[in-house]
């Protein structure tokens, strides 16, 4: 009965993430249709990549649902500074009771938002990156102070290549600067459909497309191809199959979810099971005792910590 009980929490779990997920991903494509053409004027107008404004919108907004967005048109998280003369409210947010600007619509929001870069000197530097450059505009965002979260560059870079928001960038572009972006992609095609990435056990992964290679995937996330056959405890001759999992970084020794073994099932591995949980498969091979040719059975527990 408890083996039964911690299944249906944990199915009931997956079913509630799912969910999230999807509704999350609904509201930030609607958020995308509504107001790309507004990002997109701002960058032929200021020069602030229609990605990176987009990107910049969705996270500091909650994809246009947070109360500051909602009851101030503030989708960009600025705060009132010292030359602020326009209305404004007030949030907890670093310290306590902070203030932040108010618009009265959200046209007026992405506006100051573009002006907020143009007329900061530590932004500067920004004005002289390729309006393509949508990584080094995140990095240097994130460099010149725009935010105290450490992770902001990688969350903004994630958004973009996520939900394709580099595809805006290019209406801004010249003939000439079309048809180098054309050739990029002929070197880089991973830009033209970048993977979706995912997150277990605290570390992020990608499912593998059809025609995926481990040359491939190293170059869309600037990791080398033979890390990630190590991160995944494969072997370098190993050919990626459509629905493989794939970590960016080196698995953890044990889960931290609270899932402490995992029931084997028809047609799982030990490192099918590594895979699904995040954890190294030697470490699972030591938890459990086990030498390293060992094939589960079905019924049987392999601890996950």
């Amino acid at each position: 009965m408890k083996h039964i009980r911690g299944t249906i929490i944990l199915v009931c779990c997956v079913l509630v993430t799912t969910a999230y997920a999807q509704h999350r991903q609904t509201s930030y494509n609607n958020y995308i249709k509504q107001y790309a053409p507004l990002a997109v004027e701002q960058m032929k107008q200021h020069n602030v990549p229609a990605s990176i404004t987009l990107a910049q919108g969705l996270l500091e907004s909650g994809a246009g649902l947070s109360t500051l967005s909602r009851k101030s048109n503030n989708h960009f998280g600025i705060k009132c500074g010292g030359g602020w003369r326009g209305r404004s409210v007030r949030a907890n947010d670093d310290a306590p009771n902070e203030c932040f600007r108010a618009y009265r619509k959200v046209e007026d929001s992405y506006e100051d938002h573009s002006l907020f870069l143009v007329g900061n000197q530590r932004y500067a530097s920004l004005f002289k990156l390729k309006k393509t450059d949508y990584k080094s505009w995140a990095r240097g965002l994130k460099k010149a102070g725009y935010a105290t979260d450490p992770s902001y560059a990688n969350k903004l870079i994630t958004i973009i290549e996520t939900y394709d928001l580099y595809k805006y960038d290019n209406d801004g572009m010249s003939k000439r600067e079309a048809k180098k972006w054309q050739k990029l992609l002929k070197k880089k095609p991973w830009l033209a459909n970048p993977h979706d990435v995912y997150i277990a056990n605290g570390l992020a992964y990608v499912i593998a497309r059809d025609g995926d290679t481990f040359q491939l995937l190293g170059g869309e996330f600037e990791i080398g191809w033979k890390k990630l056959v190590k991160y995944n405890d494969l072997q370098r001759d190993y050919t990626l199959e459509e629905g493989d999992i794939i970590y960016l970084k080196e698995k953890n020794k044990k889960t931290v979810a609270d899932v402490v073994y995992h029931e084997v099932r028809e047609g799982d591995s030990m490192h099918s099971i590594s895979q699904i949980y995040g954890v190294r498969l030697k470490t699972l091979y030591k938890l459990n005792v086990m030498a390293d040719d060992h094939i589960p059975e079905v019924g049987e527990r392999v601890w996950l910590k």
